[in-house]
């Protein structure tokens, strides 16, 4: 299977470490000229230096954004795509804090939805007028495994994300006429710095060491490992490419065979 992407522009969300940054390597591997988004100009920079050039014509490039800023990320999306249009969209923010629902309040709701929800749903109708006309696309969404098995620590994650996958469901079927495709990857365990935050956060709970809440993660996954940041940027490819215009509306787990749910 030749599996190339040249010729397609992409813009990858919370881009500059961990699965994000893994999707646009591999993106940009496979020929697509991206887009990377994060808060850090410096890191950008020398990320967008990094990135391959596989063929002729791709073209790399950063935005500054901070998806916590929701008024000030429209501004920088408008300006954006006043002169870029995107064929491959992949929405991916910073998660927002861990916390159980006693610990969090309704501002904290709020700004997840900002964070989770609006920037995904204001990002997507902005890249969907390219789409459209163009009678192609791919919209894929960065979610958690957590919208079908809840983890209490993640209340915030678990809300919003499943709003993001039900939203993503509806809005396949409206753009398919297009053929245009949305799809959904629901995130396993992965070894990425957010992960390993998460963990250092639930060992200071329970006074236990980093390394016993990674074992008993592990534990719980059937392959008996974490994913790889470069795995998730194989399935975000193949989703975004040719091969893959017959899929559209899913949730696709990438966990290791951690859900244990049908």
């Amino acid at each position: 299977m030749n599996l190339t992407l040249e010729g397609k522009k992409a813009l990858i969300g919370g881009s500059s470490r961990g699965i994000g940054l893994a999707i646009a390597r591999q993106l940009a591997e496979s020929g697509a000229s991206v887009t990377i988004m994060a808060r850090s100009e410096e890191k950008l920079k020398q990320l967008v230096s990094e990135l391959a050039v596989e063929v002729a014509g791709q073209r790399h490039q950063f935005l500054i954004v901070d998806f916590n800023n929701f008024e000030e990320y429209k501004k920088i999306i408008d300006r954006y795509f006043l002169s870029n249009q995107v064929d491959i969209l992949v929405n991916n923010t910073q998660g927002p804090k861990a916390g159980t629902p006693l610990e969090q309040d309704i501002t904290a709701y709020q700004q997840a939805f900002d964070v989770l929800f609006k920037s995904v749903v204001y990002t997507t109708q902005l890249a969907l007028e390219h789409m459209k006309a163009n009678s192609w696309g791919r919209v894929i969404n960065v979610a958690s495994v957590s919208v079908k098995e809840p983890l209490s620590y993640l209340v915030l994650s678990n809300t919003i994300r499943a709003a993001v996958v039900a939203w993503a469901k509806s809005l396949a079927t409206e753009v398919g006429p297009f053929q245009i495709t949305i799809n959904s990857i629901l995130t396993g365990y992965f070894d990425t710095e957010r992960l390993s935050e998460l963990n250092q956060k639930k060992a200071l709970q329970q006074n236990i060491p980093v390394s016993e809440v990674k074992e008993y993660m592990i534990e719980q996954v059937p392959l008996k490992r974490l994913g790889q940041p470069e795995e998730y940027g194989y399935l975000v490819a193949f989703l975004a490419s040719e091969q893959a215009s017959y899929i559209t509306g899913t949730n696709i787990p990438i966990d290791g065979g951690l859900l244990r749910s049908l």
